[in-house]
């Protein structure tokens, strides 16, 4: 988990959570990731890292891709079957959204904000698991 404050947006803090996922297990995984996360950078770099992934092209681009021509080369490979199981991860943002304290972010300081996600987070998953 990596706290960010409200207004910055997800993509940058991708990179810092791959790395620590990386130093946490060696196990190969999917990313499936909305179309915020539908930049060129971000793809060249999970290609350079060999992780598989599900994004949807943003519309600008499949338009400035096409406009392009045969030079805009083809476009990214992506399963509509395997993205729907996204949902899973907007359930989770959903149920941690239940904790009033998380929701409406009352903590005044990052690292009380971030301990109650992390108690959030731990209480969902064990109610999930019994």
């Amino acid at each position: 988990m990596i706290l960010t404050p409200g207004q910055s947006g997800d993509n940058p803090q991708l990179v810092p959570l791959l790395d620590a996922h990386a130093r946490q297990s060696t196990a190969r995984f999917r990313l499936l990731a909305d179309k915020a996360y539908s930049h060129p950078s971000t793809r060249r770099r999970l290609r350079e890292r060999r992780i598989p992934n599900t994004i949807p092209e943003r519309s600008d681009q499949i338009k400035r891709r096409k406009d392009q021509g045969s030079a805009g080369g083809r476009p990214p490979a992506f399963d509509p079957l395997v993205y729907r199981d996204r949902n899973v991860v907007e359930r989770g943002y959903n149920r941690l959204k239940q904790w009033r304290g998380i929701a409406t972010r009352y903590d005044k300081y990052a690292l009380t904000y971030g301990g109650g996600v992390l108690l959030a987070a731990i209480v969902i998953t064990a109610r999930v698991r019994h």
